[in-house]
């Protein structure tokens, strides 16, 4: 009597759980490297906006001085239901956006007027930098009010001065 083969033998599921590993442990490092150049993405496109806000905010609000901080940036002009940046980059002094540390600092200037929006605080310059939080990311940023983004491979905050080139890092291009 001959027995019909029905159903997958354990070799065959072994084999199918092989060529899964397999393939998974060559995808993973990838994703792993593709989800940190979109973080590095989105981490320098936000310096940038707030580099450009901190621009608009000097000449439209601040009569030449810049914010100190976030939340700053983040309160609209009277007569305007828009902030200078978008909730999400100022919901507070410091934001963790895309796996990125933002921060922002402006050391008041005595005697600047007070801003339109209601600082009173407004500052000569500023420093803004992005810091990675994940493991394995090596990619810190960090801009000022010459506009240019710096980067390096550990934090600039401490060192980035409020106008012109930071100790460390380079322009990024």
């Amino acid at each position: 009597m001959i027995r019909k083969a029905q159903g997958f033998a354990l070799i065959d599921l072994v084999f199918v759980c092989g060529i899964i590993g397999l393939l998974s442990s060559i995808a993973l490092p990838r994703m792993l490297l593709a989800q940190q150049a979109a973080g590095a993405s989105s981490a320098i496109g936000s310096l940038r906006t707030i580099g450009s806000a901190e621009l608009t905010f000097a000449l439209t609000c601040g009569s030449g001085f810049y914010a100190p901080t976030l939340t700053a940036l983040g309160t609209p002009p009277p007569g305007s239901n828009d902030a200078f940046i978008s909730p999400t980059l100022s919901a507070g002094d410091t934001v963790i956006r895309s796996g990125y540390l933002f921060q922002l600092e402006g050391l008041p200037y005595f005697g600047a007027p007070a801003s339109c929006n209601g600082s009173v605080d407004t500052a000569q310059g500023f420093k803004a930098a992005a810091d990675p939080i994940g493991l394995g990311n090596i990619r810190f940023f960090a801009i000022n009010a010459g506009g240019s983004i710096y980067e390096h491979n550990s934090t600039m905050y401490a060192d980035m001065p409020e106008l012109g080139e930071p100790p460390i890092g380079q322009v990024l291009r």
